[in-house]
């Protein structure tokens, strides 16, 4: 195992945060299997957190805080080393998308990542098999904090109806995810319509796409491929976008009748029905 000593502090925020949480743990005279008991979890994770062999999460951070007295310097912290765990391709979107005042999303194969429960993300992440799948579980979790803001940015996601029925995760995973979705109805800041299958051929049938909105900032429009994702603040494709997202809105169900279908949906696709394996889907 590497030396904690070793580490560069400058190299990055998962480096830097290792560094001083062995510098804070020492400061106050305890070995590692101490700070864990005081903070209700193993000293085997205490020291893989401070050699970067684990990504800490909210919770963890928040609780070190308390017990060494830090003044939050933790929970700071660990907001910039979640950041750091995307992808390199999409660290970019994620700073614009924390400091958008207005987003609106067109999703036409999964649910939009801030809107995800942590167990149908974990479903989607694993998907891509990734090297660390908790770092960029909770690196998408983090990315929710922003609806949680004293004032969060205007947020409308209009969704294909595909995405209700795609079973991710399993019945359980998918009857929680839609469960979450209906907690946005009548929601103050953020609006979920579904685009029914009965919209047929619509606008946006080449692909979804996110615009984002600032108050002193061009428009950005982001797009997926399969291997990166595409910012531009062009003001012809900004034009087209918002031309394509009224088009969608206008044949999506309103909120109120979206909100209707998550709920028969839910019942009928992901109900609790014996006999049926829980990864099943009738």
């Amino acid at each position: 195992m590497a030396n904690v000593q070793s580490l560069d502090p400058s190299a990055s925020p998962l480096d830097y945060y290792g560094w001083e949480l062995r510098r804070q743990r020492e400061a106050h005279g305890l070995r590692q299997g101490q700070l864990g008991e005081i903070i209700f979890c193993t000293g085997s994770l205490i020291g893989q957190i401070e050699t970067t062999k684990k990504v800490p999460t909210r919770d963890f951070s928040e609780r070190l805080d308390a017990a060494l007295g830090t003044d939050g310097v933790f929970s700071r912290l660990v907001g910039l080393v979640l950041r750091s765990q995307l992808p390199t391709w999409f660290q970019q979107y994620a700073d614009m998308e924390a400091r958008a005042t207005y987003i609106s999303t067109y999703q036409a194969q999964l649910v939009y990542g801030l809107l995800q429960t942590e167990e149908y993300a974990r479903a989607v992440l694993t998907t891509g098999m990734p090297d660390d799948l908790d770092g960029l579980l909770a690196a998408r979790m983090e990315r929710q904090r922003v609806l949680e803001r004293k004032q969060p940015p205007l947020a409308w996601a209009i969704l294909d109806e595909a995405v209700l029925h795609r079973p991710i995760g399993g019945r359980q995973v998918m009857r929680n995810q839609l469960a979450r979705l209906l907690e946005f109805t009548g929601h103050r800041w953020m609006r979920v319509q579904v685009l029914p299958f009965a919209a047929g051929q619509h606008s946006s049938l080449d692909g979804p796409f996110n615009l984002l909105r600032f108050d002193n900032d061009p428009d950005i429009i982001y797009t997926e491929d399969l291997i990166s994702g595409h910012m531009t603040a062009n003001t012809e494709t900004i034009r087209e976008a918002a031309r394509r997202y009224a088009h969608l809105q206008a044949a999506a169900l309103s909120v109120e009748d979206s909100a209707a279908l998550i709920a028969r949906v839910m019942e009928e696709r992901y109900g609790n029905r014996p006999g049926l394996e829980e990864h099943g889907v009738a």
